[in-house]
C-alpha cells in the first residue's frame, strides 16, 4: 500500500486506495496482513480483515503440481509453496509472477514472513530462508526427514535474534536463529511432527503422531507439560486464554488447560479423523473432518452448535472473518458460510479437491488447490 495512505482516515483511506489501483472503491489490499499459516503465532485463524459475500474470481495463477501449501500475504505480495517444488511470490492485485525459488523438493507447508524474509521448509528435509523482495536465498538447514510443518516464531528477548520454530518427521522440533539458521535448541518426541508449533506466553504448544500434546519453554526448549491425547495428533493446536484447541486421528477433539495439564473437555461424533487446524473465536471453535463436514462447538463446554456437510472431507483449516467462516472441501468446492448459525453464503466449484487453507485480507481471500492453481477472490 502507497505509504501516504497510512496518515488518512479509513474512508479516505479506501478511496485512495481505490483510485491508486483504478478499480472500485474496494481496496487490493489496506488491512492487517496474513503473514503465516493461520495468521499469527497462536494458530488462531481469525482475521480482523473485512470480506464481503458473495465473491468474485480476481485471478489464478497456475503452478506445475498441487498447491497444498497456504499462502502468506504481506503488503502487495503473496507467498506460497507448490508441488513442483518452486516457492512463488505473487503481485496480489493480478497475480503475476515477482519470483521462484526452486527447493530440494515438493512443498507442502505453509510460508512464514517475517522482517524481509520467507521461512520454509520442503519434503527433501531442507528449511530455508529467502529474500522476501528477490527471493535469493539467506540460508538453509537440513533436517533427518521431510518437512511439512509450517515455520512459526518468538522473540527470545531484549537485544536477542528472532528465533523461528519449526517441527519435522525426523521427530524433532527445532528453534533456529533467524538470522543465520544457527540452531538454538532442538527437542525430540516420539513420533512424526505433521502440524505446526504455537505459540503464546513464553511457551510453545504441538502434537504430534505419538499422541502427545507437547507444552515447551520458549527460553530453552525444556519441557514443561506433557498431556497424553490418546491418539495421534496431524493438525495444529490453537492457544487462546491458556488453553489448547486441537483435534486427534480417533474423532475426538480436546481443549486442555494447560496450566493444570489436563483436558477440559472432549467432543466426539462419528468416527471420522479431524485432521484441520481450528479457527478461535471469542465464543466458539470451528474445524474441519474428514466426516465431509465443518463443526462449531462451544468454546466454553464443547457443546455442538452446528454443523455443515460438503460432500468430501474437510481438510482446509477453517478461518473466520467478518462474521463468516471460509474453508474448502475435498468435494472440489470453496465456500463461506455464516459463523452464527452455519447457513451457506456462497460457494465457488474449483473440481478439484482443496486442502490448502484460506488466507484472507481486506476484501481478498487466496487459497490454493490440488489443482496447481492459486486462486483470488474479492468482492
Amino acid at each position: 500500500m502507497n505509504p501516504f495512505l497510512r496518515h488518512l482516515p479509513v474512508p479516505q483511506a479506501v478511496v485512495a486506495a481505490a483510485t491508486l489501483v483504478g478499480t472500485s472503491l474496494l481496496p487490493v489490499h489496506a488491512g492487517p496482513d496474513w503473514p503465516m499459516f493461520r495468521g499469527d503465532p497462536a494458530l488462531t485463524g481469525v482475521s480482523s480483515a473485512r470480506i464481503q459475500a458473495p465473491l468474485k474470481l480476481q485471478w489464478t495463477f497456475k503452478s506445475g503440481g498441487p498447491v497444498l501449501s497456504s499462502p502468506a500475504i504481506v503488503g502487495d505480495r503473496v507467498f506460497v509453496g507448490s508441488g513442483d517444488s518452486n516457492v512463488y511470490c505473487l503481485n496480489l492485485k493480478d497475480g503475476t509472477r515477482r519470483w521462484a525459488f526452486h527447493a530440494s523438493g515438493p512443498i507442502e507447508a505453509s510460508p512464514l514472513v517475517l522482517n524481509g524474509r520467507v521461512y520454509i521448509g520442503d519434503v527433501n528435509t531442507n528449511f530455508y530462508a529467502l529474500n522476501a523482495d528477490s527471493g535469493a536465498q539467506v540460508w538453509s538447514q537440513g533436517f533427518d526427514e521431510k518437512i511439512k510443518s509450517s515455520a512459526s516464531w518468538y522473540s527470545p528477548g531484549p537485544g536477542q535474534p528472532t528465533a523461528i520454530l519449526v517441527g519435522s518427521y525426523d521427530f524433532k522440533l527445532y528453534s533456529l536463529n533467524a538470522d543465520t539458521g544457527r540452531t538454538n535448541w532442538v527437542y525430540e518426541t516420539g513420533n512424526y511432527i505433521n502440524g505446526s508449533p504455537a505459540i503464546a506466553h513464553g511457551k510453545t504448544v504441538f502434537g504430534g503422531c505419538d499422541t502427545i500434546v507437547h507444552v515447551l519453554n520458549l527460553k530453552d526448549g525444556t519441557k514443561a507439560r506433557e498431556i497424553e491425547a490418546g491418539a495421534p495428533i496431524i493438525g495444529s493446536a490453537a492457544l487462546a486464554d491458556g488453553k489448547a484447541y486441537v483435534g486427534h486421528y480417533e474423532n475426538e477433539f480436546l481443549c486442555i488447560d494447560l496450566a493444570e495439564g489436563k483436558v477440559l473437555w472432549r467432543y466426539r461424533d462419528r468416527a471420522f479423523p479431524y485432521a484441520t487446524s481450528p479457527a478461535i473465536t471469542a465464543d466458539r471453535v470451528l474445524f474441519g473432518g474428514r466426516d465431509k463436514r465443518l463443526h462449531c462447538v462451544q468454546r466454553a463446554d464443547g457443546k455442538p452448535v452446528w454443523t455443515f456437510p460438503t460432500r468430501g472431507k474437510v481438510e482446509s483449516s477453517p478461518v473466520v472473518a467478518d462474521g463468516k467462516v471460509f474453508f474448502g472441501s475435498d468435494d472440489g468446492r470453496l465456500y463461506a458460510v455464516s459463523l452464527a448459525d452455519g447457513s451457506e453464503l456462497w460457494k465457488y466449484e474449483i473440481g478439484q479437491p482443496i486442502q490448502s487453507s484460506p488466507a484472507i485480507v481486506e476484501n481478498r481471500l487466496l487459497i490454493g488447490s490440488d489443482d496447481g492453481s492459486v486462486y483470488c477472490f474479492g468482492p
